[in-house]
């Protein structure tokens, strides 16, 4: 069958199978969760077997060792993803909840109610056990789901697949409300992006380049982000612990992830803080690059920073540092360099922290703390399909009220409008 075509179908059930996901109780959209997590722990065996499958084929194409570690699945691994789907049925249902409820002068009473999305396309690449974790948060926030995983994962996916039929069949729900694409060509991508009249929302989860290509070819809204490109910003008025802390930390806890720290900015007053700092860094194998004033103040730096590092998102051990003036050229920085995804200060003047949280434009903006808390499992969302550094319809973690409308609703008791 050409692929557009059997693309269209699985879209065509996904939108027959919304409204029963949509309408579904809660216990039995929790009920489908825990099935699902049965099957895999029945399933593990041949799960870990289609996942050795594209390991091999990966390290046969050549991948790196850090795709490589994405890509592979283990007991320990699989006992998360078991673990998750029962934190997320944990949750508090997000759907039919009525808040805002006021009575106008009219005597009707308005409010809005949380309702679930649709049908949504997931679009990822590498890491399979996004699989699970992505299809958990799309039902139990009432919607269908289709999910397209990377060609380097084709095997694992299509098991994990199996292992989500098992479950929703088990629960009384139909398999369509979660499908696993089973193709691995790149036109399975093309086909999904233009079904509008099925799919509500796209979610792509993975490198630059592909959720550039969602973005640019996409028909349906799109909850995307492109870069990480994350700062510190070091105040005149910075407790000198918290700031060596908070610029180690957001550095060094994880090197690849999007809310990792890839430019420090210290005002011109704090510099005494940099030759320690920067030993720290480089301590934990960190290249640091520095404008002037920066390697002036701290010898060790001895690379210069270039203008394409202030617009770089490394996802590695490396890091560029700037001194400037004060928190307006800081913020100036961020607007031009950024990416609006997060930023934080660390200072002791609260008038100043309320200036930088109120002008930085970003999706999450901090005071004295690591960016590495954005997060939607450290914001107590309890989960997150992807971070979105959009202003419409969800802005950060995106946890299960970012995959929910909300809608309005009107009570009366027989009013007409005069």
């Amino acid at each position: 069958m050409e692929i557009a075509t059997h693309i269209e179908q699985m879209a065509r059930a996904a939108r027959a199978a919304s409204p029963l996901v949509a309408n579904a109780p809660v216990d039995q959209r929790n009920a489908a969760l825990l099935a699902i997590r049965e099957a895999i722990a029945e399933d593990r065996e041949a799960i870990l077997s289609a996942n050795e499958k594209d390991l091999e084929q990966g390290r046969i194409k050549g991948l790196d060792e850090a795709l490589i570690d994405r890509l592979a699945l283990n007991p320990a691994r699989l006992d998360a993803v078991e673990e998750g789907l029962a934190q997320v049925a944990a949750l508090a249902d997000p759907i039919g909840a009525v808040s805002g409820l006021k009575t106008m002068p009219s005597g009707i009473k308005v409010g809005t109610m949380r309702v679930p999305l649709g049908v949504i396309g997931i679009i990822y690449e590498s890491r399979p056990n996004v699989t699970i974790e992505a299809a958990a948060l799309c039902m139990k926030a009432g919607n269908a789901v289709i999910l397209r995983g990377g060609s380097e994962a084709i095997h694992s996916n299509m098991q994990l697949g199996a292992s989500l039929a098992s479950g929703l069949l088990a629960s009384g729900l139909p398999e369509a409300v979660a499908q696993v694409v089973p193709v691995a060509d790149r036109a399975a991508v093309g086909a999904l992006l233009g079904l509008s009249q099925y799919l509500d929302l796209i979610v792509p989860r993975g490198g630059k380049g592909l959720i550039e290509r969602v973005a640019a070819e996409s028909r349906i809204p799109v909850l995307k982000h492109l870069d990480g490109i994350c700062h510190v910003y070091i105040d005149v008025d910075a407790d000198a612990d918290k700031a060596h802390q908070i610029a180690i930390n957001a550095k060094t806890q994880r090197y690849g992830t999007c809310n990792t720290m890839e430019t420090l900015l210290v005002a011109r007053e704090r510099t005494e803080l940099l030759p320690k700092l920067v030993a720290a860094l480089q301590a934990k194998g960190v290249e640091v690059r520095g404008c002037a004033r920066s390697r002036s103040a701290a010898p060790a730096i001895t690379l210069d920073a270039v203008e394409a590092d202030w617009g770089t998102e490394y996802l590695a051990p490396i890091l560029a540092i700037r001194v400037v003036d004060h928190v307006q050229a800081a913020m100036e920085h961020i607007a031009a360099f950024g990416s609006d995804h997060t930023e934080s200060i660390v200072t002791e003047n609260e008038a100043t922290a309320t200036r930088f949280l109120r002008e930085v434009d970003s999706s999450s903006v901090m005071h004295n703390a690591s960016t590495r808390f954005a997060d939607g499992f450290e914001y107590g969302l309890g989960a997150e399909i992807g971070i979105s550094t959009d202003k419409l319809h969800a802005r950060g973690p995106v946890g299960l009220e970012g995959l929910t409308s909300q809608k309005y609703i009107v009570k009366g008791d027989g009013h007409i409008r005069q």
